[in-house]
């Protein structure tokens, strides 16, 4: 069931591009982790991937009216679930592989926890008819809005001094300054996504939460870019 008509192209073509950059971003990361066996490159494909899908329903919500499957998809994939398998390849990343597995097993864990609570929520189909439907609205039951608090908040944060850390650890060494400031680049979409999305879900400000979708995700991929050229040998 369709909650309503929908609400134009001019909102809906920045969730469209977004997905369209993260399916691009996410494809380049698993052809890397295919050829060099990186697990922080895998499992980023996979955190790049549900942006893509949980922007495209978005998209779908925003373009012909949210139906109840939009919303779980967007919900689940980049409200609860997005940020934490972004850190998770950060601590792949920085952290030895005992660890990061470690992390990875009891992120997996918490996936089982949230799939099922997501997919089998009561919703409120009025609530639907809104533009930028907020989970509180939408959810008859507070454990699913939660989810996106206890889940994403805390990894937002550690995902985000990571990427300080690790720029800082980087400083004054010229052989490094393309990943630096890629690094700090990633960063600074994932805040641009966090806070733009953060705003505009909670005053209602739909143009800003869609913009900052696919302006956080062309930043951290242009970030991307940076930290993974190559410098050319002085000679």
């Amino acid at each position: 069931m369709i909650a309503a008509s929908g609400h134009g192209w001019g909102l809906a073509v920045f969730p469209l591009g977004a997905a369209i950059i993260a399916t691009v971003f996410g494809a380049r990361l698993l052809t890397r982790y295919a050829k060099r066996r990186r697990p922080y490159e895998g499992v980023w494909a996979v955190a790049l991937l549900m942006y893509a899908a949980a922007s495209f329903a978005m998209f779908l919500g925003v373009v012909r009216g949210w139906t109840p499957a939009d919303y779980r998809v967007y919900w689940l994939l980049g409200a609860v679930l997005n940020v934490p398998y972004l850190f998770a390849g950060e601590v792949f990343l920085l952290t030895g592989r005992a660890v990061a597995r470690g992390f990875l097993i009891l992120l997996v864990a918490a996936t089982a926890i949230a799939v099922p609570v997501v997919s089998n929520a009561d919703l409120r189909p009025g609530a639907l008819a809104n533009r930028l439907p907020l989970g509180k609205d939408v959810f008859l039951r507070a454990t699913p809005y939660r989810l996106a608090q206890f889940y994403s908040i805390p990894a937002y944060f550690l995902l985000l001094g990571a990427l300080v850390w690790s720029v800082w650890k980087m400083r004054g060494r010229p052989e490094l300054r393309d990943r630096a400031v890629g690094t700090f680049a990633i960063a600074m979409g994932a805040t641009l996504v966090a806070i733009g999305s953060g705003i505009g879900a909670a005053f209602h400000v739909v143009p800003l939460f869609s913009v900052s979708l696919a302006a956080g995700v062309a930043v951290m991929f242009a970030g991307f870019l940076r930290a993974g050229r190559r410098r050319q040998p002085a000679r």
